[in-house]
């Protein structure tokens, strides 16, 4: 389906009006509804244009799509809220909308991570199609109603680069005691084979490293990497980070809020937070290989995680995942149908998309 078509059933376009590419027109709309600010509290600073650009598209769109009835402005992170405490604010109505990734928040209940990315979970498209069609949305937001929010789903990455290393790292071994700025559930995996994980917001992570207090870090992948200079301080860049196979990316409403929008006016929400969705994963797939070449340019060493290290991850992650249902009725009753419908997407994703990608890339590596 395309972004027409998904305006048109969303009910966004009216008699006679066009939405083109990136915009919905719907003077219809904005003719008969009120007028109404709110304020999105990022946890991204705007130097992540990829990702922070997204909130712009999306506050964008929904003013364009209202004859600009509907206001959104967006705030990078610590203007009106730390990074970390956009949650906080969302509930408490200090403001209406986030945007945000919801792993961010697992020190109140590692159930927010499943939203975002589990270590050895979902990719890309597969992560949005259990949100979008596999129950995922209605599972997620009935969790967060604890919160007193609801949530769109607000973009992708893709599966993100493992990270920069000061020095090799070829076995577990290699592991322990090894200071790496990573969170998440991926730092609480691998933290259970050694690692030191290190909480540093982004700005700070240069220094970090360069300074030596910290041996590595992890941040997105090469366009984002490259911008934030890692490649000076660290010539080692392993792949994949197995703790993100993908991304993604939440926008968070008070739910008070939400309930008391039109009807139209939610439907504008969607419809907007859908395309921003589709915008950042087409940015970064977009704009990575460009990046990686130029980083490859510089002197940076690519390297695969060893099996050895993949292998012994893995073990750890369910673990992890088995003590955590084990504790946590809110984990156990999203994490059980989300291993079920991992489960089917991998039977079916080694039918056709990984015969159809191995063959095409490996043709690709010979030169042909």
């Amino acid at each position: 389906m395309d972004r027409r078509q998904f305006i048109r059933k969303a009910g966004l376009v009216s008699t006679g009006a066009a939405a083109s590419v990136g915009t919905l027109a719907m003077p219809a709309i904005a003719q008969s509804q009120p007028e109404i600010k709110w304020r999105l509290a990022s946890s991204f600073p705007k130097s992540t244009d990829a990702i922070f650009g997204s909130s712009e598209l999306f506050a964008k769109t929904v003013s364009e799509a209202t004859d600009g009835k509907f206001q959104i402005q967006v705030f990078p992170a610590g203007e009106l809220v730390p990074a970390l405490q956009v949650l906080d604010a969302v509930q408490n109505d200090t403001v209406e909308i986030t945007h945000t990734a919801s792993y961010y928040f697992i020190g109140k209940d590692l159930t927010f991570a499943i939203a975002t990315s589990l270590p050895f979970g979902l990719n890309t498209r597969q992560q949005q199609a259990w949100i979008y069609q596999g129950g995922g949305l209605d599972l997620m937001n009935d969790f967060l109603a604890n919160y007193n929010a609801v949530m769109l789903l607000g973009g992708n990455t893709g599966t993100q680069m493992g990270g920069w290393f000061r020095n090799e790292i070829n076995t577990v071994a290699d592991l322990q005691g090894l200071k790496f700025r990573v969170g998440g559930v991926g730092g609480r995996v691998l933290s259970m084979l050694g690692v030191v994980p290190q909480q540093i917001p982004a700005p700070d992570i240069y220094p970090a490293l360069e300074k030596g207090t910290i041996d590595a870090t992890e941040w997105v992948g090469p366009y984002d990497d490259e911008r934030l200079g890692l490649y000076q301080v660290a010539k080692y860049y392993y792949y994949p980070s197995f703790w993100e196979g993908s991304s993604a990316l939440q926008y968070m409403i008070n739910k008070k809020k939400w309930e008391e929008l039109p009807t139209a006016y939610k439907a504008v929400l969607r419809a907007a937070a859908a395309l921003a969705n589709d915008d950042m994963t087409a940015a970064y797939d977009a704009r990575n290989f460009a990046a990686l070449k130029r980083l490859v340019a510089q002197g940076v060493q690519l390297r695969p995680f060893s099996r050895e290290i993949l292998d012994a991850a893995y073990d750890a992650t369910f673990k992890l995942y088995e003590d955590e249902a084990a504790k946590n009725p809110a984990f156990k009753k999203i994490y059980e149908p989300w291993m079920q419908f991992r489960a089917e997407s991998y039977q079916w994703f080694r039918v056709a998309e990984y015969n159809f990608d191995s063959y095409v890339y490996s043709q690709q590596a010979a030169g042909k």
